[in-house]
C-alpha cells in the first residue's frame, strides 16, 4: 500500500543498505499513522546525508545552510505556532557544525520534534569522523585514530533540561515508531537520537554492532526522574534505548507570542505607525 507522505518520481540518492532508508520510511509512516496534515507540516534539513530526507517526504520543506537547520526551524514555528515543526538532520550536521544551536533550542524549549540520524561518521564528504565516533574509530583523515570524547547528546540534553530526550535504533523499526509518535505528541522540544548505520564508510558501528551493543529501558522505568535519566544517558556499553526523560513546560513560542497562535501573515499593520518610525531615524 503507498504511504500518503510519499513523494514520487524522484531519485533516493542513498547507498544500498544505507540507515536512512529506514528512517525515510519511519518518518513517513508516523505522520500518516498520527493523521498529520502535510499542508501544515514542514521539515528544516541542513546539509548532508540524512539531511536529503524532507526531499523524498511530501510535505512542506526548508533546506538551509549546514548546521542551520535548528534556528530556521525554530522562526517557523514562532512565525506560525500551528505549524508541525520538524528539524531533521545527520549526527555531524547537528551536533557538530550546528552544535550551538542544540544548545539554545533546549533552552528555548522551541516545540518541534528534533530527528538526528547518528550514523557516527560523515558519509557525505567521505568518511572523516563526527562529533559522536568513538575513541579509536579510523577513517583517511583521523589515520592514528579518534582521540577525542565522543559527544553524548543525551547527557548535553539533559543537562539543559530538554523536555524530551530519547535514542533509538533503526533496526528496530517498531520500537523506533512508538518512541518518534511520542516525540510528536509531546509538547515542547522532543530530541529523538536515532543510531543508524553508514554501511560504506563506518565498517564498525554496523547494525549488528547497534544490536549488541543496545538494550531497552523497562517499562517501569521513570522517565520523569532526571537524575536518574541522566545515569542512564552515561552508560557506555551497553547503552539504553527509549524515551529516557519527559517534562512539560512552558514553549518558546508561547512566551514569545503570548499565547496568540495565528500566523503572523494574517496580523494586520497600521502603516501610519511603521511611517512614524521611519521618520523618527
Amino acid at each position: 500500500m503507498k504511504n500518503s507522505f510519499e513523494r514520487q518520481n524522484v531519485d533516493v540518492a542513498w547507498c544500498p543498505g544505507c540507515g536512512n532508508f529506514g528512517i525515510l520510511d519511519l518518518i513517513k509512516e508516523v505522520l500518516e499513522e498520527l493523521q498529520a496534515d502535510r499542508t501544515s507540516t514542514v521539515i528544516v534539513s541542513g546539509i548532508g546525508q540524512a539531511a536529503k530526507t524532507p526531499y523524498y517526504i511530501d510535505v512542506n520543506m526548508f533546506g538551509v545552510l549546514h548546521g542551520r537547520a535548528l534556528p530556521v526551524a525554530t522562526a517557523i514555528k514562532a512565525a506560525n505556532p500551528e505549524l508541525t515543526v520538524i528539524a531533521e538532520g545527520g549526527d555531524g550536521d547537528m551536533y557538530g557544525e550546528g552544535g550551538n544551536h542544540f544548545l539554545h533550542s533546549i533552552r528555548r524549549n522551541v516545540n518541534l520534534v528534533h530527528i538526528v540520524h547518528n550514523n557516527m561518521v560523515y558519509g557525505l564528504t567521505k568518511g572523516q569522523a563526527s562529533p559522536t565516533s568513538q575513541i579509536g574509530f579510523t577513517t583517511k583523515v583521523q589515520v592514528d585514530g579518534v582521540g577525542n570524547e565522543p559527544f553524548n547528546p543525551l547527557s548535553v540534553a539533559l543537562a539543559l533540561k530538554a523536555g524530551f530526550v530519547s535514542r533509538v535504533n533503526i533496526g528496530n523499526a517498531s520500537h523506533a515508531k512508538e518512541v518518534l509518535k511520542a516525540a510528536f505528541l509531546h509538547p515542547g522540544y522532543a530530541l529523538v537520537d536515532i543510531f543508524q548505520p553508514c554501511v560504506v564508510f563506518n565498517k564498525i558501528n554496523t547494525y549488528e554492532w547497534f544490536e549488541e551493543n543496545t538494550y531497552f529501558l523497562e517499562d517501569s522505568y521513570d522517565a520523569s526522574d532526571l537524575g536518574n535519566a541522566m545515569k542512564k544517558a552515561l552508560e557506555a556499553m551497553p547503552m539504553p534505548l527509549g524515551v529516557l526523560y519527559k517534562n512539560v513546560s512552558s514553549t518558546f513560542e508561547e512566551r514569545v507570542r503570548r499565547g496568540d497562535t495565528q500566523p503572523l501573515y494574517t496580523t494586520g499593520h497600521n502603516a501610519a505607525q511603521i511611517q512614524a518610525l521611519f521618520d523618527s531615524y
